[in-house]
């Protein structure tokens, strides 16, 4: 490969993304082993570094999946084999999980290999986004025409949330389907068209109703899921039950103050917050770096967010710019879904803070979706510096001229 090539594509590379990234994602190491240090001796009777050495683990495996995603020029992802592999595999696993997966705190929502578990639905976000972006990208030229299936992504999206939700996972089929939204409300598609399609399924849901209810009534309202609302709005009333992890986390983000107690020395983590090291890290970090370090955090993010929005901006590929607004949109969301808990604005949901929190799933799935916006970023700019249509970028173009699967 020419030289000056691989000078021109390393220069084009969004260094301060990729800083922002991993700043975030070794911070969180950090944050890991401060909030479960004390948890994984006295709660799950493993060592103290048990939790930060699984997570650092997945950190090195989420690394070769974001460089690879860097490298491995995006628009592969847009081939029509790969759309179809997507599509597929996504119900499949989805449907699997539900008759072989592993189930915790009242959810059947992971597949369990030795010491290591994987939630599928995790994965299955950034599949939907891929899936999405392809098939909206591969209708542009027929959007004003909805009588050519143009609607067939937006129900292969509520079957997927059917899907985790039945797990039940309501908070993960919110989250994929808000992410959607974003994509469908951004790729062009007819707002009448849309609107159209809502009353038909609320006639839908109005003539079903009274024969499906009965039968997820108490998924949808479980006792736990009921209680939850009551610590939402009155978490003092309800302090020895469902409010106990709020106003515990309420408790942390005062202590902290502005530069909090220190790194280490959060009192909080010691049994208050059942979930200090994955939902209510956020509450930890404030107690032990104060406002500056949530500030230092939350700032990361935004950054990534509105990055990522800049990015789908200046994308030529309608490919490539509903990606980028779809890895956005999730970690937007997300963030907003797992502070907003932890801060009591709205229910717990048990949500993950992006690159923050424990879980390895969730690690490999933002990892690799950043990885892939990083590139989107590094051909954008590429392409548009240095006038030059890349090698990749003609395969996906024949791509797109045959036509996508859907």
């Amino acid at each position: 490969m020419d030289k000056q090539l691989i000078r021109n594509i390393m220069k084009s590379y969004d260094y301060p993304l990729i800083i922002s990234v991993w700043m975030l994602a070794i911070f969180g190491l950090i944050m890991v082993y401060s909030s479960s240090m004390v948890s994984a001796v006295t709660r799950f009777g493993v060592s103290s570094d048990y939790f930060y050495e699984k997570q650092k683990m997945w950190l090195i495996a989420s690394a070769v999946c974001f460089f690879f995603a860097a490298i491995v020029p995006y628009k592969i992802l847009a081939g029509k084999k790969i759309v179809k592999g997507i599509f597929i595999a996504s119900s499949v696993v989805l449907l699997a999980v539900a008759f072989i997966g592993h189930t915790a705190n009242n959810a059947t929502s992971w597949f369990k290999f030795g010491f290591f578990s994987v939630q599928p639905a995790e994965l299955v976000k950034f599949g939907l986004i891929v899936y999405l972006a392809a098939a909206f990208a591969n209708k542009q030229k027929r959007m004003a025409q909805p009588v050519k299936g143009q609607l067939f992504p937006i129900y292969y999206t509520l079957w997927i949330c059917f899907l985790i939700a039945i797990q039940p996972d309501f908070g993960t089929a919110m989250i994929v389907f808000l992410i959607a939204s974003c994509i469908i409300l951004s790729s062009g598609l007819s707002f009448r068209l849309l609107f159209k399609q809502l009353l038909f399924f609320g006639m839908v849901f109005t003539v079903f109703a009274p024969f499906i209810l009965p039968f997820i009534w108490d998924k949808i309202f479980s006792k736990e899921r009921i209680s939850r609302i009551y610590g939402f709005l009155d978490p003092f009333k309800y302090v020895d039950d469902a409010g106990f992890q709020l106003v515990n986390s309420y408790l942390a983000i005062g202590l902290g103050g502005l530069k909090g107690v220190g790194l280490g020395k959060s009192i909080q983590k010691y049994g208050y917050l059942p979930e200090s090291h994955t939902d209510f890290i956020m509450a930890v970090i404030a107690e032990e770096l104060g406002l500056f370090g949530v500030a230092f955090v939350l700032l990361l993010l935004a950054f990534i967010v509105l990055r990522g929005l800049y990015i789908a901006r200046k994308c030529d590929d309608v490919f490539g710019s509903l990606l980028a607004i779809g890895i956005s949109s999730m970690i937007g969301i997300q963030t907003f879904i797992n502070v907003g808990g932890v801060t009591g604005l709205i229910p717990i949901t048990g949500v993950p803070l992006p690159l923050v929190s424990y879980g390895g799933s969730a690690l490999v799935l933002f990892m690799t979706s950043l990885g892939v916006l990083v590139n989107i970023s590094m051909f954008a700019k590429y392409e548009a510096k240095y006038k030059h249509k890349t090698y990749a970028g003609k395969v996906a173009k024949k791509q797109s001229e045959k036509g996508l699967i859907f």
